[in-house]
């Protein structure tokens, strides 16, 4: 059984969820969670939504699914070297990009463009509607329930204004954070880290399998990789040779993600030493994040974030995959809002249910939100009659 530090979330200590149920007789209340998660629809089609690279362009590139379970992975190895609740770890972290549209953040930008008269379209925000509203499991309620602990991990970022709509809801809530200062659990803060380690490597796997960037240009640019790279040739040396180019790629970044994982886990444990937090309580009211990189670590890690903005996702190729895709997402919410018969029968009636424009395009969003890449493909094509992607 694994020994939790007093600053952990406890699952006996949990807040709870927002309509009371019974304890289950073998699981914690954060290992349910997770499993509530794994079979839910939403889980599902993570698999056929987007990362970098659209789900046509190759079998091997990492899709939502692939990258929620690389998360997992990693914030489960640290939160066991930080004594952190494990499977509330990976509960957030299968949980944490729910909400995505297809086509990656492209998606995303093209829908908050077409919501910008009805509150806009943030995937955090939508990832916490997902699993509190859009899924339709239970015979009780809305959603999976699952615990406030899990729910704050979701929700990662959320603008002010829609903070202060979420706790006129839910008073005293998980959006609470967003306007009062304080921090989320230390197991939230890992995931939110831990998400960015994992895209950060796996888009440089990504980004050499597909040609579009070189180890030659990683190395000139991002010293993180480069080091490991060097070091790497330099034990062995018949890496260099080109066939052998998969295993080096291979190698660095391994040697890249273990080194960031120990990072995080020695810079955390130097605050944890001096700070001395005994509750989950004082975690969350302490001014700034305690699970983080070094300083020297978080400036590398900025560098290789940087490097794959401009090459890899400002990549003409990218680009113009992208805008096709923000072009299908723009045009599939104007035919809905026209012709919401289009759209699957819960959808239509809550469209036909809505008071106004607003709430007609809330149920248009949540519908596109919904859809993986090759859906949202064929049902442009569809409304269209014109094929964009695929």
């Amino acid at each position: 059984m694994q020994t939790l530090a007093p600053y952990a979330c406890h699952p006996a200590q949990s807040r709870g969820r927002r309509f009371e149920e019974a304890a289950a007789p073998t699981r914690s209340d954060f290992q349910r969670d997770r499993d509530r998660i794994v079979h839910s629809s939403a889980f599902r089609r993570l698999v056929y939504k987007t990362q970098v690279f659209m789900n046509h362009e190759g079998d091997l590139f990492r899709t939502r699914l692939t990258h929620s379970l690389e998360v997992a992975q990693l914030g489960r190895s640290i939160a066991r070297s930080l004594q952190l609740d494990e499977d509330l770890v990976e509960a957030i972290s299968l949980a944490h990009d729910l909400g995505h549209t297809p086509f990656g953040h492209a998606g995303q930008d093209a829908l908050n463009a077409c919501m910008r008269l009805h509150g806009g379209f943030e995937h955090n925000l939508q990832s916490l509607r997902v699993v509190d509203k859009l899924e339709e499991r239970y015979p009780e309620f809305d959603g999976l329930n699952l615990t406030f602990e899990t729910r704050e991990g979701i929700l990662k970022h959320c603008s002010r204004s829609n903070a202060q709509k979420l706790i006129e809801q839910e008073p005293g809530g998980v959006a609470l954070r967003f306007l009062d200062a304080t921090q989320p659990s230390l197991e939230a803060q890992l995931c939110n880290l831990a998400d960015a380690i994992a895209y950060n490597a796996h888009d440089v796997d990504d980004g050499v399998r597909s040609g579009l960037i070189s180890m030659a240009q990683l190395c000139e640019s991002v010293p993180l990789f480069a080091r490991y790279h060097h070091a790497t040739l330099a034990e062995y040396p018949t890496l260099a040779m080109p066939e052998a180019e998969r295993r080096l790629l291979y190698e660095s970044i391994r040697r890249m993600l273990s080194e960031q994982v120990y990072d995080v886990i020695d810079a955390t444990r130097k605050k944890l030493e001096q700070l001395k937090p005994q509750s989950v309580q004082e975690v969350r009211a302490h001014g700034a994040a305690l699970l983080s990189f070094s300083e020297d670590m978080r400036n590398d890690s900025l560098q290789l974030k940087q490097f794959l903005f401009c090459h890899l996702y400002r990549h003409p190729r990218v680009v113009s995959t992208m805008e096709q895709a923000q072009q299908i997402i723009g045009e599939l919410f104007a035919a809905y809002m026209l012709e919401p018969e289009r759209m699957q029968p819960r959808f239509v009636q809550r469209a036909r249910r809505a008071k106004n424009m607003s709430e007609r395009a809330r149920a248009v969003a949540d519908f596109i939100a919904g859809m993986t890449d090759r859906y949202a493909a064929r049902e442009h094509e569809l409304v269209s009659g014109r094929r964009l992607l695929g």
